[in-house]
């Protein structure tokens, strides 16, 4: 079965060299006709930094490698993923599509693979999400993911078509929950990245990341996801991770914004643009999500560091 990965960004590069070197038959597909041609001719592209393309990778630039794909990973931003696909509509008909990409669409308050279906339909839409640096994946280092599909079979395919010896995928069946605990950990991981480089410690920290997890668990909960995906890789797992490491581009973004440093890479900070959509779910829902709506506030510069800890800090004491 012939793969196509549509995104020459650093986890589309990362999963196509993967894949290849497990044997798989993948192409990677970029928009830059130039970056695409001679990275072909040296075997390398901008990210993951220092990673050669194995000689059996195919390069593109031609969206219509994607016309004859038994899977196409969406590897694309979530803001864009609806015009790739409205874009690309024809060539993506007979393929089994996996967004991998982590957000709340803005335009319609809805996941990647609710993006999916309302633009494609046709199918049951998959995602590929969970605890993950691209590089990681790149070098071969051991990962595991969340494979997430409401349809079991197609899912059992998947799950066995883009697993390697180094990169475990484990299977699900709420492919709702898989990308809401992708998303919504984003959000955590801009205020623990706040709350280091304000100076409140590690403890705070270890605070923000359990209200923020019980965040996630209550609105997950009420648009319908499953309890037990959030506790699993897509969740806690990536929570985890995003919130710790310095690898993390969200992270480093709360990082920067309460040290007054530029942040930099904006338009790959993912959990941003999810705080706004967050937002207004919770509006919609009448839910109260008190850390996520202290970074949306903090990201439109509507409160400072300062006053988002008051606020934080000043709320009633309540039961655990």
């Amino acid at each position: 079965m012939r793969i196509v990965v549509a995104g020459a960004g650093a986890f589309g590069t990362a999963m196509a060299i993967a894949l290849a070197n497990g044997g798989a038959d993948v192409t990677l597909l970029g928009r830059d006709a130039g970056m695409m041609a001679r990275a072909d001719r040296t075997r390398t592209l901008p990210r993951p930094e220092g990673c050669i393309l194995p000689p059996g990778l195919n390069l593109s630039s031609n969206p219509a490698a994607m016309r004859d794909a038994g899977i196409v990973l969406l590897c694309v931003p979530a803001q864009a993923l609806a015009g790739f696909l409205a874009e690309h509509r024809a060539d993506l008909s007979d393929a089994a599509l996996v967004a991998c990409c982590k957000g709340i669409d803005l335009a319609t308050l809805t996941g990647p693979t609710g993006v999916i279906a309302s633009v494609i339909g046709g199918q049951d839409p998959s995602i590929l999400t969970g605890p993950s640096f691209a590089a990681d994946i790149a070098r071969g280092l051991p990962t595991a993911l969340t494979l997430a599909c409401a349809d079991a079979g197609l899912g059992t395919r998947l799950q066995d078509a883009l697993s390697t010896p180094t990169l475990r995928l484990y299977r699900s069946e709420d492919p709702l929950g898989a990308e809401l605990g992708g998303a919504l950990k984003n959000v955590v991981a801009i205020a623990c990245g706040v709350c280091i480089g304000a100076g409140l410690g590690d403890s705070a920290r270890a605070a923000l990341m359990t209200r923020g997890f019980a965040e996630m668990q209550r609105l997950s909960h009420a648009l319908g996801a499953r309890p037990e995906t959030l506790a699993g890789l897509s969740g806690l797992g990536d929570l985890a991770l995003t919130c710790t490491s310095d690898l993390s581009r969200n992270y480093r973004y709360g990082l920067a914004m309460a040290q007054g440093r530029r942040p930099e890479d904006r338009t790959t900070v993912e959990g941003r643009h999810t705080a706004r959509a967050v937002t207004g779910l919770a509006r919609k829902l009448g839910i109260d999500l008190p850390v996520m709506a202290a970074v949306d506030a903090l990201v439109d510069g509507r409160i400072t560091v300062g006053t988002a800890m008051d606020q934080l800090l000043a709320r009633p004491l309540r039961a655990e």
